[in-house]
């Protein structure tokens, strides 16, 4: 079995960077958002920022949904473009623009009614539920104005209009800083608002965010060249394609957001300085990994339009370059945990058993992070942009909820193995299903028909 992990195509690399570090870039000013957004709002006290953290959870599920209902539809739309059919391509668009309405309705409406009850699912502390009460009464518009934006973002990137969310993000972040500023601490005449007001600027940064996006994709664009009227078009006989597609993926990341909240209880329970430690070295692995999800992403676009076009014999052996790039992004995103990790530890004013462990958890994610960039460009890039979405959401159920969570909660909470082997423990799903994928991609069976109305022939080797 001869493997491409270096292809001779300058253009595949080119076309690759061009996609990746618009999107790695928008990922940052996100982090950077949430930073300002901590600092800010931290200065109010505990209850303020804990508050607004947890209200933010149930937001994040609304993002996640989202997400699910755009990548589904990317899948779709990435193929369409390769293939130059822009009549299923808007059909793809308006399902996506329904559900995600009908989903912002139902937030909406969840928060309206439920703000109290959902607080409750995160905290007992009744303090906090009265704050988080607040900042959610205003930002129920907010479900709207950030569903579009990013259904639409996923929509532009696949067609190679990267620049546009980048900038709109660049905008975002100082229109954010510069309304929390004013509407938190009551300058420029304002009212002192404090946690209000932070949710006041989230509201106006989301507005002008889905302004930008949305007055260039419905008034402007001509690539896709979508316009309202669109979202009444007839589009049935895309659905049933539409749902076979966007359920796994939906499954999938909603699965992998629950594991996530259950490796958080494990953390929890495994002690403060081990919590403390740990929220340390995640700020650097997100920074480190950046680049890993834009070259993710640009797997995903890249092989729905190399499909698109026809080429089954490019396209796998784009797969396996990108095999190649996702193993050289790890080896770099470890150098660098292992570079920084240190250095930051060291900038926090933390306690001595603090400090080991969160060496030993920079270690473990050096290590970790190889077959995490091997694993996210194959499950969230290649494999998905090919249709086998179905294969992903059963490896993403079977390796984290049957490995990871018990593995880990065994690894911390029973046999007290070191931060280090307890950490590897519950990020193994990371390993096997690197591992897994890479056979899955030789074997061929990944490419997908994913339309009926598809006119290709994919066949596999």
């Amino acid at each position: 079995m001869k493997f491409h992990f270096i292809i001779q195509d300058k253009t595949f690399y080119r076309k690759v960077l061009t996609i990746a570090v618009p999107i790695a870039l928008q990922s940052l000013i996100t982090i950077g958002v949430n930073l300002m957004d901590t600092i800010m709002l931290g200065s109010m006290g505990e209850t303020q920022l804990s508050a607004s953290s947890l209200a933010n959870q149930f937001v994040q599920v609304f993002q996640i949904f989202c997400m699910g209902l755009g990548m589904g539809a990317s899948v779709l739309i990435a193929r369409f473009w390769g293939m130059r059919d822009r009549e299923n391509l808007r059909k793809s668009i308006t399902i996506m623009l329904r559900l995600t309405l009908a989903l912002g309705t139902l937030f909406t409406l969840a928060t309206i009614f439920f703000p109290r009850s959902i607080l409750r699912i995160y905290t007992p502390d009744q303090g906090i539920i009265d704050a988080g009460r607040r900042y959610m009464r205003w930002i129920v518009a907010c479900y709207y104005f950030q569903g579009l934006a990013l259904t639409l973002t996923l929509v532009l990137r696949n067609v190679g209009l990267m620049r546009i969310p980048l900038y709109t993000s660049i905008g975002a972040f100082f229109v954010n800083i510069f309304f929390n500023w004013v509407f938190i601490f009551g300058k420029l005449g304002m009212p002192r608002m404090e946690i209000e007001g932070a949710a006041l600027g989230t509201l106006i940064s989301r507005a002008f965010e889905f302004g930008i996006i949305g007055g260039y994709f419905f008034l402007k664009d001509r690539k896709i060249g979508y316009r309202v009227r669109h979202i009444f078009m007839k589009c049935g006989d895309l659905v049933g394609d539409y749902i076979k597609i966007s359920i796994p993926v939906l499954v999938s990341d909603g699965l992998l957001a629950l594991g996530n909240n259950a490796v958080g209880m494990v953390f929890g329970r495994l002690g403060e300085n081990f919590v403390s430690a740990q929220a340390i070295t995640a700020v650097v692995q997100s920074c480190s990994t950046v680049v890993i999800q834009g070259v993710a992403q640009s797997a995903a676009i890249i092989t729905g339009n190399t499909l698109g076009e026809g080429d089954v014999k490019k396209t796998q052996v784009q797969g396996e370059a990108f095999i190649g790039l996702g193993m050289a992004l790890g080896l770099l995103a470890g150098g660098i945990i292992l570079a920084i990790g240190h250095p930051v530890v060291n900038f926090y004013r933390l306690s001595e058993a603090t400090n080991r462990i969160a060496y030993s958890l920079m270690g473990a994610q050096a290590f970790i992070v190889f077959f995490q960039a091997t694993n996210n460009v194959m499950t969230k890039g290649v494999l998905r942009g090919g249709g086998d979405t179905r294969f992903l959401m059963v490896a993403d159920i079977l390796f984290l909820w049957v490995a990871s969570i018990p593995l880990g909660a065994l690894a911390g909470l029973v046999w007290h193995l070191p931060p280090f082997w307890t950490y590897c423990c519950i990020r193994i799903d990371n390993v096997i299903k690197a591992v897994w994928c890479i056979f899955r991609l030789m074997s061929g069976k990944w490419i997908k028909k994913v339309s009926h109305t598809e006119t290709l022939k994919l066949e596999h080797g």
